[in-house]
């Protein structure tokens, strides 16, 4: 019994209608006055859960004096609260209303300590992958953070320029300027292709760089940094045999994308 009436209760009844419908069905048909001392309850409030009840299609009241009252045989009833439930919760759907996704941001970042803290956290939340185009100075700071992600199994995939370091990597395209020239070294990092970070470190310019979400801009960094690596494995896999076909026309070719304008009075 505790159970039926914990379950009505659960479809939305009230306790004193569930106890009602309980009492109706075991009995078949019953005045209120009937079902108010079985129950050992208020005769009004029975009086009135009963009118409400019906009023909502779960009793039958038949005609008489005193009226009888008598409940749904269960198929219908539980039959009617499902078509209720279906009803109410397609319009729920329809009508809910939806609120607009949440944008990708683009944040600045200024600062050594503010890039590496921030470096620091993701790196430390990677869980699949962690692309690195950075310089040796740079690579040297994180190398702790790569290392101990690498020891979780993530995946680290490298571009380091600079000279000597912790990793041996591809170095630019021989014969053109480094991206690294200027006022600092540039450096970028894709956390598991859905967190990324571009910026700009060095002895003669503020640290700063752009923190984002945004997969735009993660894509534009994943595809940059295939580009590189496959052009550096093209060129060494081909070797001599690149220079000896194309000659200086392909230092030509590879300049006309990789160099920097010269300024106006120089051209």
């Amino acid at each position: 019994m505790d159970q039926l009436l914990h379950h009505l209760r659960h479809l939305g009844f009230t306790e004193m209608e569930s106890k009602i419908m309980v009492e109706l069905a075991r009995q078949g048909s019953a005045s209120g006055y009937e079902v108010a001392k079985r129950l050992g309850v208020s005769r009004s409030n029975v009086y009135a859960t009963l009118q409400r009840l019906e009023s909502r299609g779960f009793l039958r009241c038949s005609p008489g004096e005193p009226a009888k009252y008598s409940m749904l045989k269960p198929e219908e009833m539980t039959r009617m609260i499902s078509d209720q439930m279906h009803t109410s919760l397609d319009y729920v759907e329809r009508s809910m209303p939806k609120s607009e996704p949440e944008k990708p941001v683009f944040y600045n970042v200024e600062g050594d300590k503010n890039v590496l803290e921030n470096l620091s956290r993701e790196l430390a939340a990677a869980q699949h992958e962690i692309v690195v185009d950075v310089w040796r100075e740079e690579a040297e700071l994180l190398r702790e953070e790569l290392q101990q992600a690498e020891a979780r199994g993530v995946r680290l995939l490298w571009s380091c320029e600079g000279g000597e370091g912790m990793v041996d990597q591809p170095l630019p395209l021989p014969g053109l300027p480094s991206h690294g020239m200027g006022n600092g070294r540039k450096f970028s990092l894709v956390v598991d292709r859905r967190w990324c970070m571009l910026g700009m470190r060095g002895e003669s310019c503020p640290t700063q760089a752009v923190v984002t979400a945004h997969p735009v801009m993660t894509g534009l960094l994943l595809n940059h940094f295939a580009q590189e690596l496959v052009l550096y494995e093209l060129e060494q896999d081909i070797g001599e045999e690149l220079e000896d076909r194309y000659g200086r026309r392909y230092a030509d070719i590879a300049a006309r994308y990789w160099s920097t304008p010269a300024p106006d009075h120089e051209q």
